[in-house]
């Protein structure tokens, strides 16, 4: 079983005056106070996680958050994983990118599909300040000692559409955002809930965020991992292990009128998925698809106003050794099983949010617990 870590975040904070400060985050802190999945004894498939349970199992993967809340007006960020700490341009990795429903704005993905790797780290934030995110980082990376005669860059920035609970009008995130993320960003536990490019997010009918978890397969001599971290901001009924929360939740709260689909247009969700496997660029392609196996699992509605993203990447920078049929049909499973978590993760973490348009609700989490309890799914270690 993971350790049970609890880390500390930071919030990026921008007062009316315009100026940027870095401060510790209450917002984060309450993020954490819920058990995490696994660790409340949730176990969704049969393998295994990391020691994290978290995207930054896989060797090298660093995730960073910037987290900008200001009154109730702005609710928003940006996440930043990042493949490994060197020069992506130069080191590239292998990756692809599959659109579940392409109502959305992701940038850099014809690049990523046609070559067949990443050269950028890749940033998740909210819809209208993709593009702004996206010049912040090619400015960035441009200024990077060592990239000087560098004449094209291919960033990857993906988003979520935080309306709701944040002015989106406004196009709030700067390059003081984007550079906080990447310089967040590290190799040890992930913050989740409400924090970075999850801020502003509702998911499933409750307040969404940023979730993660992994799995590891055995792959004879050495195992592989697969980390997923999401960014959940979508329509639909919560399902946890296959126990319909959000009909039994619903039905609590109003039998009479129980409607429990949440099935609102907009939204999204970003699914990135990590691997050591030794994977080329058309089977990180294929791991990429069964990700959606577990978006559909948790009860999403895959609505016609979602965007809904996967993009996998593998850290393995040696010689493609592909795994037989047994060994993919493992690494699928895995991913869809971490899919899942991660999903159940990012609402697990999330604090009640106040915001631009109105208030996010928490998923009541203790509730849910004992209704996993009486359904007998819970395990006991």
């Amino acid at each position: 079983m993971p350790a049970a870590l609890k880390p500390r975040g930071w919030l990026l904070a921008t007062g009316l005056a315009g100026a940027v400060c870095l401060v510790t985050s209450a917002p984060v802190a309450a993020a954490q106070e819920s058990p995490r999945p696994w660790e409340a004894g949730i176990r969704i498939g049969d393998l295994p996680p990391g020691p994290r349970d978290a995207i930054t199992d896989v060797p090298g993967v660093l995730v960073g958050h910037a987290t900008l809340a200001v009154d109730d007006s702005l609710n928003t960020g940006v996440t930043a994983v990042l493949p490994h700490g060197g020069d992506l341009f130069r080191d590239r990795v292998r990756a692809a990118i599959v659109v579940g429903n392409g109502y959305g704005k992701l940038v850099g993905l014809s690049q990523v599909q046609e070559l067949g790797e990443l050269e950028t780290p890749i940033l998740l934030t909210g819809t209208l300040s993709v593009f702004r995110a996206a010049d912040a980082l090619v400015d960035t990376l441009l200024a990077t000692p060592g990239n000087e005669q560098i004449r094209s860059i291919n960033p990857v920035v993906g988003e979520t559409n935080d309306g709701f609970l944040s002015d989106i009008r406004a196009r709030p995130i700067g390059p003081e955002h984007v550079r906080a993320a990447l310089r967040d960003a590290g190799p040890g536990p992930v913050v989740e809930g409400a924090v970075g490019a999850g801020r502003g997010t509702r998911a499933l009918g409750f307040k969404g965020g940023i979730g993660t978890a992994s799995r590891v397969v055995d792959a004879g001599d050495a195992p592989w991992t697969v980390g997923v971290l999401v960014q959940t901001n979508f329509g639909g009924s919560l399902i946890v292990d296959g126990v319909p929360v959000g009909e039994l939740l619903a039905e609590a709260a109003a039998p009479a009128r129980a409607e429990p689909h949440d099935t609102r247009g907009g939204g999204s969700v970003m699914i990135v998925i990590a691997t050591d496997a030794p994977l080329d660029h058309r089977h990180l392609e294929r791991l990429a698809e069964r990700a959606f196996g577990g978006l559909a699992r948790a009860g999403a509605s895959l609505s016609h106003g979602s965007g809904d993203y996967a993009i996998a990447f593998s850290v393995d920078r040696g010689s493609v050794r592909l795994p037989g049929g047994e060994g993919l049909s493992r690494l699928f499973v895995a991913v869809r099983d971490a899919t899942e978590e991660a999903i159940v993760a990012s609402l697990f973490a999330a604090e009640t949010t106040a915001g631009h348009l109105g208030t996010a609700e928490a998923l009541p989490v203790g509730r849910v617990l004992q209704l996993l309890e009486a359904a007998g799914v819970l395990a006991d270690d």
